[in-house]
Order: structure tokens, then sequence, then C-alpha cells
């Protein structure tokens, strides 16, 4: 009996966080109310307030299951057979896909740039994802695939919060549906800085380190904002095997 009544809980929990994510992404936080998310999600005020507390409560829960858990990304990245500068780049298209369509990433985003609107803390949705980042770099240094200089915790840091930045500003300018198809020209510009032996003209697009949801979230289901045109649909078919393949070592 405890089981089901547990499992019931955790439904209800899982279906007010759906539906609160829907709206903050769509409408903001301040454009957000507890009665919005109680008639959204089908549930009463009271099981709104039961489960979390407050409006404050509920979009700290958005944050940390949609936004600062992107770091749960990385495991997929960790075949030691895959070039470790290949992995960085698969591991942004991910959170660039998860930008454009997962509701729980897009109401995290949208409520980490109103945190100040909010009484409350917000997770850091950054120290995880720099930290993985400048694990996949060191790993680069060390089988000898990243230039000279390259410091991977520095590095890291700045990559970080450049790649967010150019997700962000490219969903303003062009629409969510854009940030994959841009993705391609961010490492065009950003990859040959962090090769050892950078090759011309093989900048990355589509990473062939790619591979199927393991986790146990559903696929995102895309909003519908719109597709890029088939020239680009055809530029973001090419992969990153050469461009992100270490040279061998003298």
């Amino acid at each position: 009996m405890r089981e089901i009544l547990q499992e019931r809980a955790r439904a209800t929990r899982r279906s007010l966080l759906e539906a609160a994510a829907f709206l903050f992404a769509q409408q903001g936080y301040a454009g957000t109310s507890v009665n919005d998310i109680s008639a959204r999600s089908g549930r009463t005020s009271g099981s709104v307030y039961f489960h979390y507390a407050s409006k404050e409560g509920i979009a700290q829960a958005v944050v940390r299951e949609g936004f600062a858990t992107w770091p749960s990304l990385t495991p997929r990245y960790d075949d030691p057979s895959v070039p470790p500068l290949e992995r960085l780049v698969a591991l942004s298209y991910d959170i660039a896909r998860a930008l454009a369509e997962d509701s729980l990433t897009r109401a995290g985003a949208r409520l980490w740039a109103e945190r100040h609107t909010i009484n409350a803390d917000l997770p850091d949705p950054f120290v995880l994802w720099t930290t993985a980042v400048t694990r996949l770099l060191a790993q680069a240094r060390a089988g000898g695939c990243l230039a000279a200089g390259v410091r991977p915790a520095a590095t890291a840091r700045t990559l970080v919060r450049a790649f967010y930045g150019f997700c962000t500003l490219t969903e303003a300018l062009e629409g969510s549906h854009a940030l994959t198809v841009r993705v391609s020209d961010w490492w065009q510009l950003t990859l040959p800085a962090l090769q050892r032996d950078p090759r011309r003209g093989q900048a990355p697009t589509r990473p062939a380190a790619a591979s199927p949801r393991t986790d146990d979230r559903p696929p995102p289901r895309a909003l519908p904002l719109g597709a890029p045109d088939s020239g680009e649909r055809k530029r973001t078919a090419r992969t990153t095997e050469h461009a992100t393949k270490c040279p061998e070592r003298q």
C-alpha cells in the first residue's frame, strides 16, 4: 500500500513539474500563478502546495530537474575509443537540442534569466557542466590532442559561458529551431583553437559521437517553431569524424 501511495505521489509531483515547466517557459515566472499550474496539471492548488510549498519551490525544482542536471549527459560520452574533442562536440549538440526542444530545460533557462525576480536561490547550472568540460579537455591534453597553452579548467569556464550566451542570443534572434544548426558555426570557429593540429576545411557539424538517449526521460517534444531550410539541413548532415580525431603522436 505504501508503495502505491509513493508512486502516486511521484506521479503527482511529475505532472505538477511538467505543467509548471511549460508555463514558466511560455509565460515566465511572474506571468505564471499557482492557479495556472493547478489548472494545467489537473490537480488542486492544495496539491501544489502540499508537494512544493510555494511557487518559488516549484521554480527551484524545475531548474534542478531540467537545467542544472546537464552533466548527467556526459556518461554517454565516456567511451575512450572516441576522441575527447569529438565527445565534447557531441555533448554540446545534446545541450543545444535540450535548450531548443525540452520543456524543462527551456523553463530552467528562462527562470535562470529571471532569477533576480524570484525570492529563492536557484541551483547554479554551470558548475558541474564546467567540470565535465574540464575533464574532456584534460583527456584531450593527455592524448596529445589539445593545442599548446590551452588550460583545461580556464578554457572550460570560458567555453561554457560563451556557448550558453551563443545559444541564448541565437534563440533570441532566430528562434530555438536554429540552435542545433548554428552550433556548427560555433565549432567551425572554436575547434581549431583547441586542436593541436587543426585540419582546414573539416569543421564540425553534426557529431559522430552522438548516441541514443539512455536515461528514463522520454524523447523531448519539439516546439512548433519551424525548421531549418533544406540547405542548412544538408550542411548539418556532415560529421565531425575527421575534424576531432587526435593526430598521431610523434
